[in-house]
């Protein structure tokens, strides 16, 4: 499986959600924290290629999945 990887911020349930499901689980996987590396959404929306209006947005390697409901299905849909 490819790294995931979590953008998000301090004091996001979703964030911490996504965080902590990808250390259960013992995945690959690196937080970035958009606040404290000075990304905007407006960063993201280049990256993604929409708009965005929350997070965690999360990745699977290149392929962006969505949030953290999006990272849960991903998962138990790969068996994980």
């Amino acid at each position: 499986m490819k790294r995931i990887t979590i953008f998000g911020r301090e004091g996001c349930g979703y964030c911490k959600r996504a965080k902590e499901i990808c250390e259960i689980k013992n995945l690959e996987h690196r937080y970035i924290d958009i606040h404290k590396e000075g990304i905007s959404k407006a960063d993201l929306e280049k990256t993604i290629g929409k708009p965005v209006q929350t997070v965690p947005q999360v990745f699977h390697g290149q392929e962006h999945l969505g949030g953290y409901t999006e990272l849960a299905a991903y998962l138990t849909a790969q068996g994980i």
